[in-house]
Formats: structure tokens, C-alpha cells, sequence
């Protein structure tokens, strides 16, 4: 009878979870959608702790430590990270759900390794190398997004051949141990430490410019490895939201690769932000403008639009930005905001950086709709972009983001952009967009900048 419960509380929560997935699809619903979700998620983790009942072992104690401790780590870390540490925190909690499906993978060798068919040796080792690769990824992948790994620290001699080499040593081992159908403690050792491994090599020599890509690739690794532990435990909830979150994960991927232009082959086994030296020049003379002219300008415009980047979520600048887009709409100009879809550091970084500051979704443009809204546009403010409207993807072959689309600022009547220096973005190379005649350079924090025009504005 219990266990009978327990499916008709797990089919609920895969509803539920199913239904707030699909309303995560829109910003007006993603709010009921992710609370929907949180509840299927209570649900099945609630059905996880009873399940004990139907045997003999008795591990509350265990399980009651780590439901508090883990809940007391997640409320504390969410309540406290900013939004500009948002990719970060991300890529963390990936890391650690991909570790936590490794470790489904890792018990059941523990208590089955030498009892088990082939296939199922096979199947759980390919999952616990998965696993452990989604959890040292997105570590490395947490270092490079906060800052506390530089890519001169992880500089791999011959990385290609490293990276491709361990990848066969660890699928090599996954055959050779589930053929023999046995595995020492030593040969489960050395697996994790190499499984672990990759994991490192894999990310290390990738760009910071492609770290989008990463990101969503390790958060399907992650969802891969809950669903094979789904069934390995026969949850059905696991299994059915590794299937979703490991499927969306692939596909978010795919479509990241095809807004750079890039192969994904080209992403894993490329390093992206070794800049060629060419790159790095000036290339021209930056012409500045003053916060009093600009926001002189705006008040005249018909159109103006807003591109922002990572350096928008540096500065906090969203919510005055808002503010900005609400003067300009009393004054009747039409405002807009164009929306890369690799812009900042993570998929969908500036959606939610501007539903913070409560932008109307149909303000927002992807990368057709804007290209032909910027054709038009009397103003164009770029906020902390750089690669994303980097003309060089489009008119210089030698460039590493060659082929790359990008939001194209070539019509538009007047660009201002704001940046704190002339310094490159992330992927580390110079943009000729700030040395065009359209182009104009506001230096400083974007926040206190926007404050000024603001006020200036006001006065207009």
C-alpha cells in the first residue's frame, strides 16, 4: 500500500514538474512555473527520505544531515550571491548535482560491482565517469567565472592531445572493466582520480567568451547522469527530470554553438580567448561624449535601444537603466533592448538580469529582431558589450570570432558606449566598432553614468 503512495506522489510531482518547466517558457509564468517545480522537487525528495520505510536499514540520522545541512547551504548561498555572481552560482550547484548522481553510481559498485552483469557494470561506470566530469568541469568553470582561476594558471602543454587522450584512457576503462566484470578498490580509485581529471582538462583551455557553452553542456552531463541514476534507483522523478533538464541541456547547447558560429567540437577542443596580438591594437582614435550631450540626444531620438553585457550586471546599472526607459517613455521615444544570445556569462544572463529590474518582456529583442530594430535606431547605448557587437565577426577573416553573429551597429545613426576602459572584453580582443565615425565612448562605472544622464535627462 505504501509503495503505492509513493508512485501516486511521484506521478503528481512529474506533472507538476513537466507543467513548470513549460511555464519557465515565458517570463510572465516563469515565477508559477519555478515554484510548480519546487514543489514536484519537495515532493520527490520527501518520497526519497520515506522510502526507507519498505527496508530493513534505518539511515534517517544520514539522511536527516544532509537534507539540514545541504538545505541550510542553499538557502544561505541564494539569499546571499549577487547578481553578477549569478553564472558562478550556477555552474557550483551543477558541479555538486553532477557529483551527487556520480555518488548514486559509485554505491552501487560498491554493493554490486562484482554481482553485476556487464551492460549494468558498464552503463554505472559510464555514469560515474559523467558524473565526476560535470562535477570538476563545473569547478573549473566556477574558478574561471568568479576570478579565482586565470587562464595562465591552466595552461595545459598540448591540451587537444591531453584532453583526447584521457577521454579514451576512461571510456577504454569503462569497456575493459564491465568485459572482465570485476574491480578492484585500486582500479575504482585510479577511475575516479582520472574520471576527475578529464573533467579539469576538459574545461581548462576553454575561452572565457565560450563559457555559455560550457556552462549548458556540463548542466546536461549533469541531467544525463540524474537520469541513469534515476534508474538505477527507480525514481521516476529523477529519471524524468534528468531526461528533461539532460535534453534541454543538449539542445540549449547546440543552440549556443549556432548564435557563435562554431562547431561544438570547436568549442571543447579550442581556446577561444588566446587572442592573436593584432587583435589587440588600437586601431583608431575613440571620440568621447559627455553625459549632458547624450542625454540631450535621447531626449530627441524616436528610437533608442540598449545593448547590454556582462559589464551591465557588473555595475548593477539594470535598474537604473529602467528608469532611463521610463523618462524616454513619458517623452514618447520609442526603447528597446537587444539581447545577444551569448551575452554575459551564462544562457540567458541579461533575461534575467533585466527581469530583476522588471523590463517589460516585450521590450526585448533577439538577435534578428534587434539587428533590424538597430538598422532604424537614432541611439544605440551599449552597456558592458563587447564581443557580441564586435564587427570583426563579420568583416575579418583572420579574427577568432570569424563567422560569429552579432548585433550589428553599422546603421545605426549615433552608438555611445559605456565601458570603463578601452580594455577588450573577455574573449580578449580589441573591438574597431569603438573606432567607428558613429561611435562615441562614455568612460567610467555604467551605474554613476546612467545616473548623470539621468539627471540630465530630467532637466531636457
Amino acid at each position: 500500500m505504501t509503495m503505492v503512495v509513493f508512485d501516486i506522489v511521484l506521478f503528481v510531482a512529474a506533472v507538476l514538474l513537466i507543467i513548470g518547466l513549460r511555464k519557465l517558457s515565458h517570463p510572465d509564468s516563469a515565477s508559477r512555473g519555478n515554484s510548480l517545480a519546487a514543489i514536484a522537487l519537495a515532493l520527490g525528495v520527501l518520497v526519497a527520505i520515506f522510502y526507507p520505510l519498505q527496508t530493513q536499514n534505518n539511515n534517517y540520522l544520514y539522511i536527516g544531515l544532509g537534507v539540514l545541512i545541504g538545505g541550510i547551504i542553499g538557502v544561505v548561498s541564494a539569499k546571499k550571491v549577487a547578481m553578477t555572481e549569478m553564472p558562478e552560482m550556477v555552474s557550483l550547484f551543477n558541479g555538486f548535482g553532477g557529483l551527487s548522481a556520480g555518488l548514486i553510481s559509485l554505491v552501487w559498485l560498491i554493493n554490486n560491482g562484482s554481482s553485476g552483469t556487464a551492460s549494468d557494470l558498464g552503463v554505472v561506470l559510464f555514469n560515474l565517469f559523467l558524473g565526476l566530469l560535470a562535477f570538476s568541469g563545473s569547478i573549473i568553470a566556477y574558478g574561471k567565472l568568479s576570478g579565482k582561476l586565470k587562464d595562465e594558471h591552466l595552461k595545459i602543454p598540448f591540451s587537444t592531445a591531453v584532453n583526447i587522450i584521457l577521454l579514451l584512457v576512461n571510456l577504454g576503462a569503462i569497456f575493459y572493466f564491465a568485459y572482465v566484470g570485476v574491480l578492484s578498490t585500486l582500479h575504482l580509485s585510479l577511475f575516479l582520480v582520472f574520471s576527475l581529471l578529464y573533467g579539469v582538462v576538459f574545461v581548462a583551455p576553454i575561452g572565457g567568451a565560450d563559457m555559455p557553452v560550457v556552462i549548458s553542456s556540463l548542466n546536461s552531463l549533469t541531467g544525463i547522469t540524474a537520469a541513469v541514476s534515476g534508474i538505477i534507483t527507480d525514481n521516476k522523478l529523477m529519471l524524468l527530470g534528468g531526461v528533461l533538464v539532460g535534453s534541454s541541456g543538449i539542445i540549449l547547447t547546440l543552440l549556443m554553438c549556432k548564435a557563435m558560429n562554431r562547431p561544438l567540437l570547436s568549442v571543447i577542443f579550442g581556446n577561444f580567448s588566446s587572442a592573436k596580438g593584432s587583435e589587440n591594437q588600437v586601431q583608431g582614435n575613440a571620440k568621447e561624449v559627455t553625459p549632458a550631450d547624450l542625454a540631450v540626444q535621447l531626449a530627441y531620438s524616436q528610437r533608442v535601444c540598449v545593448v547590454p553585457g556582462y559589464g551591465m550586471a557588473v555595475a548593477q546599472a539594470q535598474k537604473i537603466v529602467k528608469e532611463v526607459e521610463e523618462l524616454l517613455d513619458e517623452k514618447d521615444v520609442e526603447f528597446k533592448y537587444a539581447i545577444h544570445p551569448v551575452a554575459g556569462r551564462m544562457p540567458g544572463h541579461m533575461n534575467v538580469l533585466l527581469a530583476e529590474a522588471n523590463v517589460s518582456y516585450d521590450k526585448l529583442l533577439d538577435l534578428d529582431d534587434a539587428n533590424s530594430y538597430l538598422d532604424t535606431t537614432d541611439v544605440a547605448i551599449i552597456v558592458g558589450a563587447n564581443d557580441v557587437v564586435n564587427p570583426s565577426a563579420l568583416d575579418d577573416p583572420s579574427s577568432k570570432i570569424y563567422g560569429m553573429p552579432i548585433l550589428n551597429l553599422a546603421k545605426t545613426k549615433n552608438v555611445v558606449v559605456l565601458k570603463r576602459s578601452m580594455n577588450p572584453g573577455y574573449a580578449g580582443i580589441q573591438n574597431p566598432l569603438f573606432f567607428k565615425d558613429n561611435t562615441k565612448m562614455l568612460f567610467g562605472d555604467a551605474k554613476k553614468s546612467i545616473e548623470v544622464i539621468l539627471r540630465e535627462l530630467k532637466e531636457v
